[in-house]
């Protein structure tokens, strides 16, 4: 395992270092520690590595991701894995407003809770809270899965496309446009799936699942009222 002491390094030495892995490296493992709630922690990840912060973080930690294992043994600031691509971040702790916001692909994993709109405009990542989720969480989502295990707040899903919205606990309120929806067969599948995937063990049957009423797609003067 690689150390790297960000208060001797710093951040910018830091991410560079990161950022000069690529895929044929024979240093897959790396270990931050001293992060003091720094902000842009292993930003832009681009490589099969897996980096582990020891220590909670600020704004938009590994924010872009491709590839990389991020492990925050921690809470994590704002807009962490903002605009994620692929690979995977884990959160130990909570996770403050707009987590995982843009998000194209990969996983990110929050073994407590989130803010405010946690997966907001989220294009296809996979975001799973053992926790709960704040108001206005996937506002805009276009694609992709939010998985919650506790509740809700209000306007989940406001204005939502094709993202799916699985919630096991309450939830305060639905956001405009966004449905209960049926359980099918494929979607238990998915979920036994992706909790496996987080290392979260739950009964997929507890969950609902949400999404789009798509009555807001295109401008219609009997909608008015809900845009």
């Amino acid at each position: 395992m690689q150390t790297i002491d960000l208060t001797e390094v710093g951040l910018r030495e830091t991410n560079a270092t990161l950022h000069a892995q690529s895929g044929d490296t024979n240093q897959t493992v790396w270990e931050i520690i001293n992060p003091r709630g720094s902000h842009a922690i292993a930003c832009g990840l681009n490589a099969p590595i897996e980096v582990t912060v020891r220590g909670s973080t600020g704004y938009y930690c590994a924010g872009m991701n491709q590839q990389a294992t991020v492990n925050i043994d921690g809470s994590a600031g704002p807009g962490t894995g903002e605009n994620i691509m692929s690979g995977k971040i884990v959160i130990e702790g909570d996770a403050s407003q707009y987590l995982g916001a843009t998000g194209h692909g990969g996983l990110i994993v929050v073994k407590g809770n989130a803010s405010s709109r946690c997966g907001i405009s989220m294009k296809g990542v996979n975001i799973v809270v053992q926790g709960n989720v704040g108001h206005m969480s996937a506002f805009m989502g276009q694609s992709g899965n939010l998985v919650v295990l506790g509740d809700a707040g209000d306007a989940l899903g406001d204005s939502c496309y094709e993202a799916r919205f699985f919630v096991r606990g309450e939830v305060k309120s639905l956001g405009a446009d966004c449905e209960k929806k049926e359980m099918r067969p494929e979607h238990i599948a998915f979920l036994k799936e992706i909790l496996a995937e987080a290392e979260i063990e739950a009964d997929p049957s507890e969950f609902t699942r949400y999404g789009s009423a798509r009555n807001l797609y295109n401008f219609d003067v009997d909608n008015a009222g809900a845009y």
